[in-house]
C-alpha cells in the first residue's frame, strides 16, 4: 500500500479505528526502525576464499582517563598514511551517542595470506604532531579497529577461582608506552613516550568444508610494538626493514623531537598471521569479549545478591499478609459494638484525599510509565538475542526509539492519574508529561555536549543528529503523549472505594522513626541492594569500556527490583496509615525512588575508588550522565511504588466495610 492510499484509508475510518490505527501503525514504523538494526547471532555469517581480500576499519581512539572518543584520523598520520580516499560507514544513532567513526584504511590484508613486516607508511612528523602523539600516549588511548564487524582487541590470560586459564579479550590496543620518573627523581626528569608503530595482528578462522564453503573469521588479535626501524631503509632496495625481523630486544621508538628541531621519521609496519582455530565457532565468536571478569565471581555475587533480596521480599510479603489478615479479623468481628476504631481504618474519610501538587505528581508518574515501559521492552529484546553486541549502537537506538513510542502510555496514567486527584487543566499536565522529564535529561545532555564538543571529540553529537533527537521528541514523542492523554479524559473518573471527608482529619504527632525524611531514606535501602552489584558491573563496563552483555542476569535483577519496591512501599504505607498518617501519595512515590539517592551516591563512590579520571570535563561528562541515570532511577521505582500502594489501599479500603 503507498502512502497516498495508506492517507486516503486513514481518513475513511471513524474516529475510534483512526486512532487505534495510527496506534497501531506508528508502533510497527517504530519496532520496524529497530528491527532494521537488529541481528540474530550465528545467522548471518561470512566467508572467505584464500586470497580474497578482508576490509581492515578504523574506528575511534578512547581512554578510560578522559572518556573523550575521538576519531582514528584525527591523529596527523600524513597523507602517506591515509587511504587515497577515506569512505565513512553508515552509522545507527547509537553508534553516533557513543562516538562512533566508522572509515576505511590503507592496510592490505587477504585470507590466509601471511605478512612479515609489511610496510603501510613512512613519513615525518613535526614537534607539534608529536605533541598530539605524546598527549595520547599519555592519556593511555587505545586504538579501536574491525575486521568483518569484529572488533581488535588484545589477549589477555585470566584465572579464575578453581585455578583455570581463560583467554579473554580487552577490546582495542595501547598506541604507545609511556615512562614515568622514579619517585626521588630530578624535576627536570621527563616521562619518556614511546610509538607503537608497528602491529602484530592475528587473524582466527573456522573451517568446515562438509557445512560451507571457505573460511570463517572467529577472532581478531592486535599485539602492538615500538620498534625504531632502521634509518637507512630503502623502499626501492628492500621490501622490509631489517629491524622487524631482528631477534633479541628491539630498540623502541621515542616520541622525542630529534636534536636541532628536525622532523621525526616514521616508518609504520604491520604483520600479518591467520591461525585455524576449530573450537570457536562463527556463533560463538564473541564469547572472548564479553568474558571480562572471572565469570565464577560474577555468578557468584549475583545469585548471592538475588538469594538475600529474595529471602527478605519473601519475609516481608509473610509478615504483611499474617498482619493483615489479623486486622480484617478484628475489623470484621462484631463482638463488642462499643470498641473504638484503632489503626488504618480510622483515616477512611481522609486515605483518598488529594495529594498536593497534583500536577507535578501525575507528571512524574506518567514519565515514570514511559521509562518503565522502555526498559521492560528493551530487556526481553535483548534477552531473546535482538540486541547482539555485534550490532554497534544498537541497544541505545532501541532503548531512545521505544522510549519514544512509550509516550502514549505516558499520556494515559498522567491525564488519568491527574483527572483522579480532581485536577482540570489535563491539557496543561498533557504538555508537562511531554516535556518535563525529556525536557530535563535533553538540557543536560546538550549543555555537557557543548564541553565535549570544546574538545574536539567524536563522542560529541553532530548538529543535524540533535535536530533528528528533537524531531523524534515533538514529532513522534510528544503527539503520541496527547493521545494517550485524549484516551484517558474520554475514560470516566476512577472512583474509591471509600468516600472522603469534606473536613480533613488531625494527624496525631508521630514518632520520629515514622518521620517522612527516616522513613523514605529507609525504605529506598533495599530497592538499591537489590541492584548495587549489578550496579557495579553496569559501571565498570560504561566507564572502564567492555562489553556488557548478560541481559538474563539484569532481567532477573530487575523483575527483583520490581517485587522490591512494590513490597517495601506496601510496608512503609501500611505502617504510616497505622500511625493515622493519610498522606500518602507522595510518600510512596519517594520511598522506592530514595534508592535513586543511594545510586548516586555509589556512582560517587565508584568514581573515587574504581576510575582514574583526570580532565575536568572528562568529570563533568561523567557526574552529568549519573545523574541522568539516577533521574531515570528515580522516576522509575518512584512510578512502582506508587502503583503498588495504589492497588493496596483500594485493595484494603474495599474490604472493610465502612458505616
Amino acid at each position: 500500500m503507498c502512502i497516498v492510499e495508506q492517507i486516503k484509508f486513514i481518513f475513511q475510518l471513524n474516529e475510534m479505528n483512526r486512532s487505534s490505527f495510527i496506534l497501531a501503525f506508528t508502533l510497527l514504523c517504530s519496532l520496524s526502525f529497530v528491527a532494521h538494526g537488529w541481528y540474530l547471532p550465528g545467522v548471518a555469517p561470512r566467508e572467505f576464499k584464500d586470497g580474497e581480500e578482508v576490509s581492515l576499519k578504523v574506528n575511534k581512539l578512547t581512554s578510560v582517563h578522559t572518556q573523550l572518543p575521538y576519531k582514528y584520523y584525527s591523529l596527523p598520520f600524513g597523507k602517506q598514511c591515509l587511504p587515497d580516499k577515506i569512505e565513512k560507514a553508515v552509522e545507527n544513532l547509537g553508534e553516533i551517542i557513543r562516538g562512533d567513526r566508522i572509515e576505511n584504511s590503507k592496510y592490505d590484508i587477504k585470507m590466509n595470506v601471511q605478512e612479515k613486516c609489511r610496510v603501510l607508511c613512512k613519513d615525518q612528523y613535526t614537534p607539534n604532531q608529536l605533541k598530539v602523539f605524546r598527549e595520547k600516549v599519555h592519556y593511555e588511548y587505545r586504538a579501536h579497529w574491525i575486521v568483518d564487524n569484529l572488533p581488535a582487541a588484545t589477549p589477555k590470560q585470566l584465572q579464575d577461582t578453581a585455578g583455570h586459564t581463560t583467554t579473554v579479550y580487552e577490546s582495542g590496543f595501547f598506541l604507545g608506552m609511556k615512562s614515568m620518573p622514579e619517585e626521588g627523581a630530578d624535576k627536570k626528569t621527563q616521562a619518556m613516550y614511546f610509538l607503537n608503530n608497528h602491529v602484530n595482528i592475528k587473524l582466527l578462522y573456522h573451517e568446515k568444508p562438509e557445512a560451507y564453503e571457505g573460511k570463517r573469521i572467529v577472532g581478531f588479535e592486535v599485539i602492538p610494538e615500538s620498534v625504531k626501524h632502521d634509518e637507512a631503509w630503502n623502499p626501492e632496495q628492500r621490501e622490509y626493514p631489517e629491524t622487524c625481523g631482528k631477534s633479541g630486544t628491539k630498540t623502541p621508538l621515542k616520541l622525542a623531537e630529534p636534536a636541532g628541531g628536525q622532523n621525526l621519521t616514521v616508518v609504520w609496519t604491520y604483520s600479518v598471521m591467520w591461525e585455524e582455530d576449530p573450537k570457536t565457532q562463527w556463533a560463538n565468536r564473541w564469547d572472548k569479549y564479553l568474558l571480562n571478569t572471572d565469570p565464577q565471581i560474577h555468578w557468584f555475587s549475583i545469585i548471592n545478591s538475588l538469594m538475600i533480596v529474595l529471602f527478605l521480599t519473601g519475609m516481608v510479603a509473610m509478615i504483611m499478609m499474617r498482619t493483615l489478615h489479623a486486622d480484617f479479623r478484628r475489623y470484621s468481628q462484631e463482638l463488642n459494638e462499643e470498641a473504638e476504631e484503632t489503626g488504618w481504618k480510622l483515616v477512611h474519610g481522609d486515605v483518598f484525599r488529594p495529594p498536593t501538587r497534583p500536577m507535578l505528581l501525575s507528571v512524574l508518574i506518567g514519565s515514570g510509565v514511559q521509562v518503565l515501559g522502555m526498559s521492560l521492552v528493551t530487556m526481553v529484546f535483548a534477552v531473546l538475542g535482538f540486541l547482539s553486541p555485534a550490532n554497534r549502537g544498537g541497544l541505545m537506538t532501541a532503548g531512545v526509539v521505544l522510549y519514544v513510542v512509550m509516550g502514549v502510555f505516558a499520556g494515559y496514567s498522567s491525564t488519568r492519574t491527574y483527572r483522579m486527584f480532581k485536577g482540570v487543566a489535563w491539557k496543561k499536565n498533557t504538555v508537562l508529561t511531554a516535556t518535563l522529564f525529556p525536557g530535563v535529561v535533553f538540557a543536560i545532555f546538550f549543555f555537557i555536549n557543548l564541553f565535549i564538543r570544546g574538545q574536539k571529540s567524536s563522542g560529541a553529537v553532530p548538529f543535524g543528529t540533535l535536530v533528528a533527537l528533537v524531531a523524534l521528541w515533538f514529532g513522534i514523542s510528544v503527539p503520541l503523549v496527547f493521545f494517550g492523554s485524549y484516551f484517558a479524559y474520554k475514560k470516566p473518573v476512577p472512583e474509591h472505594p471509600v468516600r472522603t471527608n469534606q473536613i480533613p482529619r488531625q494527624i496525631p504527632e508521630q514518632v520520629w522513626y515514622m518521620s517522612p525524611i527516616f522513613s523514605i531514606l529507609m525504605g529506598g535501602i533495599l530497592p538499591f541492594g537489590a541492584v548495587f552489584i549489578e550496579l557495579f558491573f553496569i559501571l565498570s563496563a560504561v566507564w572502564g569500556q567492555q562489553f556488557y552483555y548478560i541481559f538474563g542476569f539484569l532481567f532477573i535483577v530487575f523483575i527483583i527490583l520490581i517485587l522490591t519496591c512494590a513490597e517495601i512501599t506496601i510496608v512503609m504505607c501500611y505502617f504510616q496509615l497505622c500511625s493515622e498518617d493519610y498522606h500518602w501519595w507522595w510518600r510512596s512515590y519517594l520511598t522506592a525512588g530514595a534508592s535513586a539517592f543511594y545510586m548516586f551516591l555509589y556512582s560517587v563512590f565508584y568514581f573515587f575508588r574504581q576510575l582514574e579520571i583526570q580532565t575536568g570535563v572528562s568529570k563533568l561528562l561523567y557526574f552529568g550522565y549519573t545523574f541522568i541515570m539516577a533521574l531515570a532511577f528515580f522516576v522509575l521505582t518512584g512510578t512502582i511504588g506508587y502503583y503498588a500502594c495504589f492497588l493496596f489501599v483500594r485493595k484494603i479500603y474495599s474490604q472493610v466495610k465502612v458505616d
